[in-house]
């Protein structure tokens, strides 16, 4: 529908009838039907962290596919990559598959409610968590391009249940759990926000929001399926040294093949069918591809993990710098907000920190942007409220390119 099968795939709101069709994609580029090169920052919306078509990990697709792709029956692959994740994000006692990341974060709210036997859930404006119903509500990301506060469909009942405040607000943490603590389930965040742009917690937050949370019974679920293994060898929450009780991942752990995981504290985890009473299944949760891709992507981050993360991050910082250099002499309004390897752009004269400043950004200028990128071979994400990501595959040479195809397309602008 609307010539995609994901609208934030969609180039309408860039002021494109279609999106470009990929024909082909390897390391840090991809060609169009029409055999055009572009350097890539989409990276799938994140996944593609090695490169496309990287090597170890086709070469791991192609060995499984050989030994079947599918069994309905565990397998060793499925440990072993469960494993991974154990040890490197220790909040996860254990661990399960899924699909994608919209199944992982809605299977940790379900556990959450069952555990707790409350029904209410607090989410973050702009957070988007996929596309089951509560999700949705204030979703930002995709919706937001699309201009949708929030989707159809949804009932009445459920909106009541969950607790919508801005992403770095104290006050607001403070205020919602003096009115609703002992009613919350879970308080359900992107630990940093990767879905209105990059945007890191203000310091002091996360601890603050389990510090409540907890001290009314709440849970707190963070959706690291942006942020795990993009950033450093393991999980957001690592880095912010606070750990929740639920953890939601996917994206990067699949290798660029369909995955989705969660856990969190054993206690929780032990609810889950057929230890427990919470029912989840998929026929296809664990398969041999996924668990042989997302093997093969581990153990090539992890044997690169010092290097090529700071290498990442040092291209980022060079199209940062670049970015804003070029707006400054062009008088544009601009603002680069950065955590490593990733990057997000706003053309706003304010800061970025909750989703209501990353509104703000000028569409005009974006679209314009977007366009000019495009025709300079340079591929983005349609969509003013998404990153740029660095991946292991770019060169020094395509950093080069990008930062003097930004000069140019700036240059052009006009306000």
């Amino acid at each position: 529908m609307g010539g995609v099968n994901s609208p934030s795939r969609s180039f309408k709101k860039m002021g494109l009838m279609a999106p470009l069709f990929i024909s082909e994609a390897r390391d840090a580029y991809l060609w169009d039907a029409n055999g055009r090169q572009y350097i890539d920052y989409l990276a799938a919306f994140g996944p593609i962290i090695l490169g496309h078509a990287h090597p170890k990990v086709t070469e791991a697709i192609s060995f499984a596919a050989a030994k079947g792709p599918l069994y309905g029956a565990p397998h060793l692959a499925e440990a072993t990559l469960g494993a991974m994740l154990q040890e490197a994000v220790p909040a996860l006692d254990k661990v399960r598959f899924v699909n994608s990341g919209t199944e992982a974060v809605m299977t940790t709210v379900r556990l959450a409610r069952a555990f707790t036997k409350r029904t209410k859930i607090l989410k973050f404006a702009g957070c988007y968590h996929g596309h089951f119903d509560l999700a949705l509500i204030e979703a930002g990301s995709g919706p937001a391009t699309l201009g949708l506060a929030s989707s159809a469909g949804l009932s009445e009942q459920l909106l009541a249940e969950v607790i919508t405040i801005p992403f770095n607000d104290e006050q607001a943490l403070e205020q919602v759990f003096r009115a609703e603590g002992e009613q919350l389930a879970a308080a359900l965040i992107e630990p940093m926000v990767g879905n209105f742009g990059i945007v890191e917690p203000k310091s002091g937050f996360l601890a603050k929001l389990n510090k409540l949370a907890h001290q009314y019974g709440a849970l707190v679920i963070y959706d690291e399926v942006i942020s795990a293994f993009r950033f450093h060898y393991g999980a957001a929450q690592d880095l912010y040294q606070v750990q929740p009780d639920l953890t939601a991942l996917g994206k990067i752990i699949g290798g660029g093949l369909p995955i989705g995981a969660y856990g969190g504290r054993a206690d929780i985890m032990s609810l889950i069918a057929p230890e427990g009473p919470v029912y989840q299944a998929g026929t296809m949760a664990g398969n041999p591809l996924s668990m042989a891709a997302g093997i093969a992507c581990l153990e090539e981050l992890k044997q690169q993990r010092d290097k090529g993360y700071q290498q990442m991050a040092n291209f980022a910082t060079v199209l940062k710098t670049t970015l804003e250099e070029a707006a400054d002499q062009k008088q544009l309004p601009l603002v680069v907000n950065q955590l490593k390897g990733a990057f997000s752009v706003h053309f706003t004269s304010g800061e970025v920190t909750n989703y209501a400043e990353a509104m703000q950004a000028d569409d005009q200028l974006f679209n314009q942007f977007f366009k000019l990128l495009l025709k300079e071979g340079i591929y983005t994400a349609p969509s003013k409220y998404e990153a740029w990501f660095v991946s292991l595959a770019h060169t020094e040479e395509d950093i080069a390119k990008t930062a003097l195809a930004i000069r140019k397309v700036l240059a052009q602008m006009s306000s």
